[in-house]
């Protein structure tokens, strides 16, 4: 058994984490001593490794808890996960699209202005800015 201290050491987190990680039913010490201090066990510091692989993969804690509540189930099966692991791909490629429009506007934008020591008012970002975006296109 571990004290919170040492399971948060252990795993990579603060102790703050693995309050939060209880209240968000995530994880779950696995007793208490008398006083009242959290002790966990080694299924606890799986459970903390897996959140934090979860997270590496994008996955937030809600979903990471959907995925928890899946591998608990008898129900469930690996198509079920696969399914909440191609819905989460979707939204990051969703994501990474956005991104890459944000970054395209923005270097049309860098190329339009050469910088220099012209005042602001004459800045063609900021006017692009000001005017839309469709300023830049032209």
């Amino acid at each position: 058994m571990h004290t919170i201290g040492e399971a948060a050491a252990l795993s990579g987190v603060t102790p703050d984490t693995l309050r939060y990680y209880e209240k968000e039913r995530l994880v779950m010490p696995a007793s208490k001593t008398g006083a009242g201090y959290r002790l966990y066990d080694d299924e606890a510091l799986r459970r903390i490794h897996f959140i934090k692989t979860a997270q590496h993969c994008g996955f937030a804690l809600a979903e990471i808890h959907e995925l928890m509540t899946l591998k608990q189930a008898d129900s469930a099966c690996c198509a079920d996960v696969r399914s909440v692991a191609i819905e989460k791909k979707l939204r990051i490629a969703h994501k990474l699209q956005a991104l890459q429009a944000m970054s395209k506007a923005l270097d049309e934008l860098i190329e339009r202005c050469a910088g220099g020591a012209a005042a602001t008012e004459d800045c063609p970002i900021l006017a692009a800015l000001e005017n839309g975006l469709s300023v830049v296109a032209r």
